[in-house]
């Protein structure tokens, strides 16, 4: 089942027509299809990426111009790129310290 029920206040402003007659369906345009809510009996269906299994924490973190400019520069998913290489020193400075005991 389709809704055309707003999910928050940042949704477009669009018509709202109640439909009760199944002789007289609403339009379905692809502006509505775009922003139309996807149902699973009652429940509202997840869209999008599946969760992944260990979540990212938000944060802000301030980081000098040449390092941002540095991965900008590599492409795309700056953010992704220096998370790797952040993980790949965490895993390093982890193997050091296992070695020193």
């Amino acid at each position: 089942m389709i809704s055309m029920r707003k999910e928050n206040e940042r949704d477009i402003k669009r018509p709202r027509r109640i439909w009760r007659d199944r002789d007289d369906p609403p339009e379905l345009t692809q502006e509505w299809i775009d922003h139309a809510n996807v149902y699973h009996g009652k429940k509202l269906a997840r869209l999008g990426w599946p969760p992944a299994d260990v979540r990212k924490v938000s944060t802000t973190l301030r980081l000098s111009p040449e390092v941002i400019e540095h991965f900008r520069a590599a492409g795309p998913e700056v953010q992704t790129r220096i998370d790797e290489e952040l993980k790949r020193l965490v895993s390093r400075a982890r193997a050091a310290a296992t070695r020193r005991r």
